[in-house]
């Protein structure tokens, strides 16, 4: 298994006066407690741990408080109690100078509004972090040029916020973020104001830098159909309490609360189930291969005339085969 590459142990963010004494005196308040010493929990007894290269999704309603914890883990806003340990180091702990200095070299934050400068182009808005940072002129623009590259909008490293589309935008502002080479990367319903079309091609893209980047990922959204296409794992919220965790099968199949069963309900079980769940031994079937990674869904379209597909790791290397009954049985079910 990965190594943790960021702990939360009991972590609280409660506002109101004497917010910090009340919770040293009353060490799992209820909401009723809160409420009656006038006190709001935003963020109730977060404990969670992200593996390195892992795409963590956290996910609720509006008010649920996932902002404010992602927020939290950030130290952008102060937490009233627990830990958050980044590499095993307790960020409660650090001082204004180390919080600066982590944010600057060791973390990247995109936002849903780009936040993008008006009057620098491409090329220097992607460059900003990096002229705070200290670097030198030419450097800084190299590597802001990598980043530009990478996310497709090379040849437009002149152009100015305004003569660029919202997906174009949102572009920018992760090419800025990954300037800085951050070991941990937060995204706050990064994709939420961009219109379906060019939601589901930022997606795509996300995925594609993922898989050549494997960043550690802690990504906010409230669209449950975005969590289940990017999350190695998903935690749902509701009134600043963590209700679940699992990977987004773990979800759909073995809801833990009313709460979740309802928030999944609606979700088709062949577009979180993945391949592998149905994979069974047997040698080459002569048809085309599909992933064990893959989702039952993208696996259903690639049946032809035959009855199997063959499974295939990562690597390619063969484990086994998809048959077109277990498919048409999973399907018919939900």
């Amino acid at each position: 298994m990965a190594a943790h590459k960021l702990s939360c142990r009991h972590v609280w963010k409660v506002f109101g006066e004497g917010a910090k004494a009340f919770l040293a005196a009353n060490r799992s308040p209820d909401e009723a407690a809160l409420a009656a010493n006038h006190l709001v929990g935003a963020v109730r007894d977060i404990n969670l741990d992200v593996a390195e290269g892992e795409i963590f999704v956290i996910m609720g309603l509006s008010g649920s408080g996932k902002s404010t914890l992602v927020r939290c883990l950030s130290r952008l806003i102060e937490p009233t109690s627990g830990e958050i340990l980044f590499n095993g180091e307790n960020l409660l702990s650090a001082d204004e100078r180390r919080m600066i200095e982590i944010r600057r070299h060791r973390m990247g934050m995109v936002f849903q509004h780009f936040a993008l400068l008006p009057h620098l182009s491409v090329l220097d808005n992607v460059a900003f972090p990096l002229s705070i940072q200290g670097a030198g002129r030419s450097a800084r623009e190299a590597r802001a040029r990598e980043m530009i590259e990478l996310v497709g909008l090379g040849g437009r490293e002149g152009f100015f916020p305004r003569q660029l589309s919202g997906g174009q935008q949102q572009r920018v502002g992760i090419a800025r973020s990954l300037a800085v080479e951050p070991e941990l990367w937060f995204l706050d319903e990064p994709f939420s104001a961009l219109d379906p079309l060019i939601r589901r091609e930022m997606q795509d893209e996300f995925l594609r830098l993922q898989s050549k980047l494997r960043k550690t990922i802690v990504f906010i959204t409230h669209d449950f159909d975005e969590a289940i296409r990017l999350a190695d794992r998903i935690a749902i919220m509701k009134d600043g309490a963590m209700v679940q965790t699992g990977t987004p099968e773990e979800l759909v199949l073995h809801p833990g609360t009313d709460y979740v069963r309802e928030f999944t309900r609606d979700v088709a079980q062949a577009k979180v189930v993945r391949v592998a769940s149905l994979t069974k031994a047997g040698g080459p079937g002569g048809g085309p291969p599909v992933r064990a990674s893959a989702r039952i869904a993208e696996a259903a379209r690639l049946f032809g005339g035959g009855e199997t597909l063959d499974v295939v790791d990562a690597d390619g290397k063969p484990l086994g085969c998809l048959h077109r009954r277990d498919v048409a049985e999973l399907m018919m079910r939900g």
